[in-house]
């Protein structure tokens, strides 16, 4: 089984953005003899790669490398490369998780400066995956390139053998766990996977638009409002009812269940379908389908940022801004990736296509794609904060302090509050 941590985001879109972005570039900008960099993760490696073949072509004069980590290493490296100044490369991928980490910082370059203009692109992207690459500041410091729309995914046949509808799941998160309980003693399948999960959507489904999960506008620890003790709650009661099969995503025991039909609904980004597909539950293709989330949830799991680092060598700033728009703004490249890898394009322009009216055969030919291009353009802006996975660690831990040991929910989220404040104060 793949390491879990490379498939927690949605990877890739390389492309290039041809004649437009090419004349960018001047002579002097290709004299450089060190080889332009960029630093990526697995599968984002793969396309970056492919990328700089065409620039073999279009640019003989420019020589240029990726450099590949795995997925976490990728990440630490660029935290250790962009606090000392060492080893820097000139283009940097980053998933959203981690985008808070950089992005609020000073390492990243500012592309709304008047070298870049960042900003006259704004209107070709999804609202909200153009502005959660926007530091504190205002200031950008990320391109989008991918985005992954979320979507509860079910099981229609076992819904059909519990005398269930999709409304039942959808109609809102009480009534999705009701269906749960109906799903497993008509059927034995568990409703989820992980509480957790549960959790998150909850969360996220009650975050108010340009807010943070964790953190409101003024930095201040918010995770003793009434939707983390409601997103706590339904955790518990599930965990109760024994509706979920204590399983982690992207392991063995995961796939097994999925394969054997032992797991009624997965909630994900639009690119799960194509992981189940191809190689997490093949054999289960035609009995799937997608709805929009409960509650009309509408959020992203995962997504890909390219950025500049701010003390990254001077001379190749330019060509590695022209390398960014070439990875970002081509419709037909982004079109191209999406039928290949599942890598729903940021860019609003590809996502205008007959494409998006094809059936999926794997959701026994639902037109998912048109679902998840409505959750897309729905997904409200929510900052990403510096602190949002030392954040996160905290709550499930304190989650796991309620499921595992019974500790009261309101003593949880205080301790959980009480630690961040206390970070947050060093």
């Amino acid at each position: 089984m793949p390491d879990s941590s490379a498939f927690s985001r949605r990877h890739l879109l390389a492309v290039a953005l041809g004649g437009a972005a090419a004349s960018a570039a001047g002579p002097a900008q290709a004299r450089s003899t060190e080889p332009l960099t960029v630093a990526a993760f697995p599968l984002v490696d793969v396309i970056a790669q492919d990328v700089i073949k065409g620039w073999a072509t279009r640019h003989p004069e420019v020589r240029a490398q990726v450099i590949s980590r795995q997925y976490d290493d990728h990440h630490t490296a660029m935290t250790t490369a962009l606090s000392t100044s060492g080893h820097l490369p000139d283009v940097i991928a980053l998933e959203t998780s981690y985008l808070g980490r950089f992005s609020l910082g000073t390492g990243l370059e500012d592309l709304s400066a008047p070298a870049y203009g960042a900003d006259r692109f704004k209107d070709r992207f999804v609202p909200f995956a153009f502005e959660t690459g926007r530091n504190r500041d205002g200031r950008v410091v990320a391109m989008p390139t991918d985005i992954g729309p979320g979507s509860l995914f079910y099981r229609a046949d076992l819904l059909a053998q519990a005398g269930l509808k999709e409304a039942d799941l959808t109609a809102s998160w009480d009534s999705y766990v009701q269906a749960g309980q109906q799903l497993k003693a008509r059927t034995g399948a568990y409703l989820i996977g992980d509480v957790r999960l549960l959790k998150d959507i909850v969360l996220r489904a009650g975050t108010p638009a340009g807010e943070n999960i964790f953190f409101d506008r003024q930095q201040r620890a918010q995770v003793t409002t009434p939707r983390f003790v409601r997103a706590f709650e339904l955790a518990q009661k599930v965990r109760r009812l024994g509706l979920d099969a204590r399983v982690e995503v992207w392991f063995n025991d995961w796939a097994e269940m999925l394969k054997r039909g032992r797991l009624a609904t997965e909630i994900s980004g639009g690119w799960m379908a194509g992981q189940m597909a191809n190689w997490v539950a093949p054999g289960t293709a035609g009995k799937w389908r997608v709805a929009q989330l409960p509650e009309n949830t509408f959020c992203a799991y995962g997504g890909t940022y390219y950025a500049i680092p701010r003390r990254s060598d001077p001379a190749k700033k330019a060509l590695a801004w022209q390398l960014i728009q070439e990875l970002t703004l081509d419709r037909q490249r982004q079109l191209d990736a999406f039928r290949s890898q599942d890598a729903f394009p940021a860019l609003l322009a590809a996502q205008d296509d007959a494409f998006f009216d094809q059936p999926v055969p794997f959701l026994g030919g639902q037109p998912a794609r048109l679902l998840w291009r409505d959750a897309a353009r729905r997904i409200p802006v929510m900052p990403v904060h510096k602190q949002q996975k030392f954040a996160d660690e905290v709550v499930n831990a304190e989650l796991d302090n309620v499921l595992e040991y019974g500790k009261p929910i309101e003593r949880a989220l205080a301790d959980a509050q009480a630690l961040l404040v206390h970070r947050a104060n060093r």
